[in-house]
């Protein structure tokens, strides 16, 4: 039954959700941690346990190319980082917008000082969008922050 049951899932997921299936490996090399690989690229986020496998996924919006208001680029920073901190649904922006900040970042996961995972009711599935921080869909953030990260979880941003 339950063999049936995944067999079916992952037709669907091949079928119906065919970018969700595709943008991200359903396997990485095991980092032996949980891991949360976010591509800019394919605008996907992706959740994976310590052996490597994939158990959730979603869109992602990381930084744009340019930001008028600061008058230059604000690319999400590439590399491998650590949460840092983590917030709830009040969670909101120090600095954007521009001057005092208060931009709602529902559940806040920090793995920089200044850039954050967060949930966002504006996204987009074709471009980068944010000033830095990874914007993903508030159900998503949610997860992410009460079911898969704490402290030290590893954050992997690859490259543009």
């Amino acid at each position: 039954m339950q063999l049936n049951q995944c067999f079916l899932t992952s037709l669907f997921i091949l079928f119906f959700l065919p970018s969700i299936a595709l943008s991200l490996p359903l396997k990485v090399d095991p980092p032996g941690e949980k891991m949360v690989i976010v591509d800019p690229v394919e605008h996907r986020w992706g959740a994976y346990d310590p052996n490597g496998n994939l158990i959730r996924s979603g869109l992602a919006s990381a930084g744009a190319d340019w930001c008028p208001d600061m008058k230059q680029a604000c690319h999400t920073d590439t590399g491998s980082y650590r949460i840092i901190s983590l917030g709830n649904k009040n969670c909101v922006s120090p600095s954007f917008p521009i001057p005092k900040g208060g931009a709602p970042m529902p559940y806040c996961m920090y793995f920089t000082k200044y850039q954050a995972l967060h949930g966002s009711y504006e996204l987009s599935a074709t471009k980068n969008i944010s000033h830095g921080c990874v914007r993903m869909r508030v159900s998503d953030a949610e997860w992410l922050r009460y079911h898969f990260v704490k402290i030290g979880t590893l954050v992997e941003i690859e490259s543009y």
